[in-house]
């Protein structure tokens, strides 16, 4: 990755194009300068829509562990920074600032691959003090985005996983996560495997324009359906909620999920933190104009008055009246429909550390 390489796009459309979650690009909070754009009669009319870029992230390392007790799991990888899926309420896009890239359309159309995951992996995994837990693929951004068609990074991580017999879960909302269904069930098998697919909407229309390059809500539902018949535990993300726009749905997601196979269920409402908060009011501005005044208002009341909680045991929740209608509606469904509320146990105990490079070339002789 050269320097050269990291710039924000200059030349974008003042308006939603298909395909982009996005207007444009905003300043991001690291920004030493502020750039707005002005008509001196010299550009074109109409700026040439942006190209989404694989680059390459010489990353050193690819294990990120945490202490969140809102979280599940204590250890994550994501093989790509930046999401084609370009879903506007993406609570990663602020990460786009530490490359010196806009968390808006940049997010989505600058995006970095990490080509060695599968070396750095093998490698962490065999260091002598590894302690095995469930390890996340793309808890930040989708292991399963388009890209992952031609570069088949999850899938190379997935083989060092089955391998090393390490139990590991994915959340994605990509169809594109059946090409690997024979490694799925393998794993599931040995019950090191647990996939959850996030269900935003089962309105069409709405979820194009809010997740614009994600598989649409039909294909997902097929995918639950699928990696459950191969014995795949597959939970349901009913996530994000956004009041007054998806909210309503929050049990026919729940039920659909269910009628294909899903055992599991967790739900969070819409977090805004950092440069989110601006990019989604515009989005709505230009989608939901006339819903978008009380929307903002909600979001900020389940706040506790700011755009974004960060607290730990609100931030995924919310807090106040609408949150705890939210919480009991979620529970009585679930207990209606049968649905866990906890991620299903994988089995740590198998795990044996892989082999390295140099052992594995060994071997050959």
């Amino acid at each position: 990755m050269e320097d050269s390489d990291l710039h924000p796009s200059l030349e974008l459309p003042d308006r939603p194009v298909k395909g982009r979650g996005a207007v444009g690009n905003v300043a991001h909070r690291f920004s030493s300068d502020q750039r707005q754009a002005e008509d001196d009669g010299w550009e074109r009319d109409t700026p040439a829509l942006p190209q989404t870029r694989l680059l390459d992230d010489a990353a050193k390392s690819i294990i990120s562990r945490n202490d969140s007790p809102d979280l599940e799991f204590t250890q994550s990888l994501n093989p790509y920074r930046g999401c084609e899926h370009g879903c506007i309420y993406c609570y990663a896009r602020p990460t786009h600032a530490y490359l010196g890239l806009s968390p808006g359309l940049d997010f989505e159309t600058q995006i970095f691959q990490k080509p060695n995951a599968a070396a750095l992996l093998r490698a962490e995994l065999a260091r002598p003090g590894y302690v095995c837990s469930t390890l996340v693929l793309g808890a930040a951004t989708d292991a399963y985005q388009p890209f992952e068609r031609q570069t088949r990074l999850s899938r190379s991580l997935l083989e060092v996983l089955l391998e090393a017999r390490h139990p590991v879960a994915v959340v994605s909302k990509s169809s594109l996560i059946l090409r690997d269904l024979d490694l799925w069930a393998e794993l599931a098998r040995h019950h090191l495997a647990h996939v959850g697919i996030s269900l935003t909407t089962l309105d069409g229309p709405l979820a194009r324009q809010l997740e614009p390059r994600a598989s649409a809500p039909h294909a997902r539902l097929a995918a639950i359906e699928k990696l459950a018949a191969a014995g795949v535990p597959v939970s349901i993300f009913a996530s994000p909620l956004i009041p007054g726009l998806n909210d309503h749905e929050l049990e026919k997601l729940l039920g659909a999920a269910r009628e294909h196979g899903a055992s599991s269920a967790s739900y969070t409402l819409l977090r805004l933190p950092h440069e989110v908060a601006g990019l989604f009011r515009d989005w709505l501005e230009w989608h939901a104009p006339q819903k978008a005044a009380r929307i903002m208002s909600v979001l900020y009341d389940l706040r506790g008055g700011r755009a974004n909680d960060a607290q730990f045991g609100s931030r995924m929740t919310g807090l106040g009246h609408f949150a705890e209608l939210i919480r009991q509606r979620f529970e009585l469904t679930c207990r209606r429909l049968g649905l866990a509320r906890d991620w299903p146990q994988l089995d740590a105990s198998r795990f044996t550390p892989p082999k390295n490079d140099g052992e594995r070339q060994l071997s050959l002789f």
